[in-house]
């Protein structure tokens, strides 16, 4: 695989029919279909040049070019989009074009050449396209509750009850099918089940949590705790000058995830004897509900993460 030179560095920013291409140093630009000749001819443009290649992590429309590279032995990282948008900031860039975004993908890694995440294989793709799909569909569902509360406050529920009954019905046997897939791609893949036992021995990591874990960090095991926590976006962060000592908050990192481990760390809180306790001192200590949650996410995450590593099923002893 080629050696990461921030010198010779491919940027592209993908959408559904394009792929706009900045090359650094030269500055060559391109613009090429997001199709399967487009991306054999990113393929021997990266080669040509030992260029890495980067672009943003798109919702999908970057998978089949970032296989087709990858399977090129071309070196490629999927960047973050809120990353490339606070360095576009940090350079005073407002406008917002294709060619733009591409220059600056790849200006940014330049900047950064640490930064990004490498392509997964092919079962955990599968295993994460389908927890996003999931997700999303878990998200409608919970919109159209609403909706459907709205319509009861109004009056107005038996106008609409039975398009209401039957959009959830379906969300409920879309997502119900998607768990089994869910379920079948772990099972049949080794790492991934082991993996799977090992997080869904921990009280408060269930199935839908294990598997967000497992799709959206594959690094689990492989860093420190506090910067797992950091991935999944459950690291405080400091708004420290001067005297003045500001709120710690946390933000970025991955949202989906962090979104689920909320939910997993309201279980734990009350179903784990560990996180128990711990949560219980943190709430006789005044501390805010949603503070002690956020606290106990994160050492799930960190649990997690020193038990993957580890390669050992949960107990309260090694925690």
């Amino acid at each position: 695989m080629n050696t990461i030179t921030p010198e010779r560095i491919i940027g592209i920013d993908v959408s559904r029919d394009w792929l706009d291409i900045h090359c650094l140093p030269c500055g060559h630009r391109q613009r090429l279909p997001n199709t399967h000749r487009g991306h054999s001819d990113v393929v021997d443009l990266a080669m040509s040049r030992g260029a890495l290649v980067c672009f943003e992590a798109t919702g999908g429309q970057e998978w089949r070019l970032w296989a087709a590279l990858d399977a090129a032995d071309v070196t490629t990282r999927q960047l973050p989009p809120a990353q490339i948008k606070a360095f576009a900031a940090s350079q005073g860039t407002r406008a917002k074009t294709d060619r733009i975004d591409a220059e600056l993908i790849a200006r940014f890694m330049a900047f950064r050449p640490d930064a990004g995440r490498c392509l997964p294989h092919q079962k955990l793709r599968l295993l994460r396209a389908l927890v996003s799909k999931r997700g999303q569909l878990v998200e409608t569902r919970k919109r159209l509750l609403a909706q459907i509360k709205a319509h009861l406050k109004l009056g107005s529920a038996e106008i609409f009850a039975d398009t209401d009954a039957e959009l959830k019905s379906l969300l409920d046997r879309q997502i119900t099918a998607l768990e089994v897939q869910i379920e079948t791609a772990i099972a049949t893949n080794e790492d991934l089940h082991e993996a799977a036992e090992i997080l869904r021995s921990v009280p408060g990591i269930g199935p839908v949590a294990s598997s967000m874990l497992i799709a959206e960090m594959p690094e689990l095991g492989q860093l420190p705790g506090g910067q797992a926590a950091a991935l999944a976006g459950l690291a405080p962060i400091a708004h420290d000058s001067g005297a003045m000592r500001g709120k710690r908050a946390i933000a970025g990192g991955r949202r989906l995830l962090r979104h689920v481990m909320f939910q997993a760390a309201l279980v734990a809180s009350h179903h784990n004897p560990v996180l128990k306790t711990f949560a219980e001192r943190l709430r006789s200590a005044g501390k805010p509900h949603k503070v002690i949650i956020t606290a106990v996410a994160r050492k799930l995450v960190a649990i997690a993460n020193a038990l993957v590593k580890a390669r050992q099923k949960w107990s309260p002893q090694v925690t």
